[in-house]
């Protein structure tokens, strides 16, 4: 028996079998598969040159980039796992996320070098930035003087650590999702077998799993992926338009953004799939779609970082099933504790890295992850999620913790007491609200005075985007735990 299913194969594969045939594309520059696999070749070499070997971890700080989509093949064929760092974060924040991950060393974009130098510095690591000018080595020129000969380690096995995801816990520490090449090659795999040809669009930022799934699932079938710097309509509408693509997954808010959007002076017919997930999908905005691209199958996902893909909701049910997330994958088995749903498939992660307490609190003895999510199963196997017995709250694809919130707004002169809670919204799915108690209810802080205040701790997207005053803050008797389920009641009874 040989290593198994190697995400670094796929790139050594392709290029072999489709040398010419474009791999990724952003903006107006691309790679073929040929320029991929042997341009990851001289990045490994150069990273191997430092010191990257197998079983090490590179921490990625960096927007979107075709030097990103690079990094990401070199170390698959290291065997190093890859772990991209939000790149909206602060330095305070970074040097948090960075430093869980214990990295052999970071690899920024020249926007991040100054910053990263900071978070370098603090963590005594060194510091590689790909190209540009700035601080740190510069990886591109590197590696433009090391071979294109195959860098793939010989060692590697299927159960090595591919990937490090950064996730928000329920106490407002990040957590680190390993996912090894095995899970990832087959969370990758299932759906490409039934894909038609063309290539994939993928909106999301790629310190995001969305990213790297869909890049993965194109790769699998020797597709082209297409990456965009921004996730605005015009761009997407473009990329969908030059490069035919046959397939695009976006965020709710996204697709709303198109839909709003002026589609007149594009080609749009080559669409073939919409996808729509990370957070709930408004049966209004599928109608929305189905009337968009008459053409086009419409799908909703339901899963998680930690599950991968858990239920799909096909283009045929929508209708008739609305807010429903749809059926079981054919690898997942679902089962249901006190209301919350819990899922065993050959798809979920390995572990949170570093932390088998946290990883013992989800995934049990049997194999169960707790998802946290209270779910309704109805006689013909379709779920609907009904709440979340987790607090965590899902904004447009980027999970919010309430507590670390809290924690940023606590100090503001003019609070008494906060409570951070996730209210519904078209959009984004859900948005942070911030119930305040005012230290003087006559003059109780606006919502741009929160913001202002947090600005410069919080990430834009954790930021609050709507204030409630509250005479008080609910709270469990014993432990004093915030009642969150009371405050968003309440708050929806206000409409």
């Amino acid at each position: 028996m040989g290593p198994g299913l190697l995400i670094a194969d796929i790139f050594a594969n392709a290029a072999r079998a489709v040398p010419g045939r474009v791999a990724v594309a952003l903006g107006d520059r691309t790679l073929t598969y040929g320029e991929l696999d042997a341009d990851a070749n001289r990045v490994a070499h150069a990273l191997a040159g430092l010191g990257v070997r197998r079983g090490d971890r590179v921490v990625t700080w960096s927007d979107n980039s075709i030097e990103h989509a690079v990094v990401f093949a070199a170390l698959a064929k290291l065997g190093a796992a890859f772990a991209p760092a939000n790149a909206r974060l602060g330095p305070d924040e970074a040097t948090e996320m960075v430093a869980l991950a214990r990295p052999r060393l970071l690899v920024v974009d020249p926007d991040h070098a100054g910053p990263g130098e900071d978070v370098a510095a603090r963590l005594d690591l060194p510091l590689l930035r790909t190209g540009g000018a700035g601080p740190g080595i510069d990886l591109v020129a590197l590696a433009a003087n090391a071979s294109a000969a195959d860098a793939t380690d010989p060692s590697l096995d299927e159960t090595d650590a591919h990937v490090v995801f950064f996730t928000s816990g329920s106490t407002g520490r990040s957590k680190g999702v390993v996912l090894s090449n095995r899970v990832n090659w087959l969370r990758s795999r299932g759906p490409v077998l039934l894909e038609p040809r063309g290539a994939t669009v993928s909106p999301y930022p790629m310190f995001h799993m969305g990213a790297w799934t869909l890049a993965l699932q194109a790769w699998q079938c020797r597709q082209a992926c297409v990456f965009l710097d921004r996730a605005e309509a015009d761009l997407l509408l473009d990329a969908v338009h030059r490069h035919r693509a046959s397939h695009v997954n976006c965020i709710p808010g996204v697709w709303q953004r198109v839909l709003d959007a002026d589609r007149s002076s594009y080609d749009l017919s080559c669409l073939r799939i919409v996808d729509s997930g990370t957070s709930a999908t408004p049966p209004e905005l599928l109608a929305a779609l189905r009337d968009a691209f008459p053409q086009a199958a419409r799908r909703v996902f339901y899963g998680s970082t930690e599950a991968g893909p858990v239920t799909m909701l096909a283009h045929e049910d929508m209708e008739r099933k609305p807010n429903s997330c749809g059926i079981a994958h054919t690898s997942v088995e679902l089962d249901f504790a006190d209301g919350e749903m819990l899922v065993r498939s050959p798809l979920l992660f390995d572990h949170y890295f570093d932390d088998p307490g946290a990883t013992a609190e989800v995934l049990d003895t049997d194999g169960w992850f707790h998802t946290g999510d209270v779910a309704d199963l109805d006689d013909e196997g379709f779920v609907s999620i009904v709440g979340r017995a987790k607090d965590i709250i899902r904004s447009g694809g980027e999970s919010v913790s309430p507590s670390e919130v809290e924690a940023a707004l606590a100090d503001h002169p003019g609070i008494a007491d906060v409570a951070v809670v996730g209210v519904p919204d078209v959009r984004w799915g859900e948005v942070v609200c911030a119930a305040v108690v005012p230290a003087d209810p006559k003059a109780p802080p606006t919502l741009e005075e929160l913001q202002a205040h947090v600005a410069g701790r919080l990430a834009r997207y954790k930021q609050p985007r709507r204030v409630e005053v509250i005479d008080e803050v609910p709270r469990t008797p014993a432990t004093n735990q915030v009642q969150r389920r009371r405050i968003i009641a309440a708050l929806a009874e206000r409409g």
